[in-house]
């Protein structure tokens, strides 16, 4: 699956999945057989980091 590449767009795409169908970033890295080191590596490049109890980038 292709997901956004602008950081911005990536971070409402990520959200928007975690709020809706996944328990965590990494139920949702699993199943759409994405690379969590480089979600999370965009995200923190504008200042977003995985918050686990919240299961959203903030």
């Amino acid at each position: 699956m292709s997901i956004p590449n602008d950081p911005m767009m990536l971070l409402s795409f990520v959200n928007l999945k975690l709020r809706d169908f996944y328990s965590s970033l990494d139920a949702m890295c699993e199943d759409m057989d994405l690379n969590k080191d480089e979600i999370e590596s965009k995200l923190a490049s504008i200042d977003y980091k995985y918050d686990p109890q919240l299961n959203k980038f903030c």
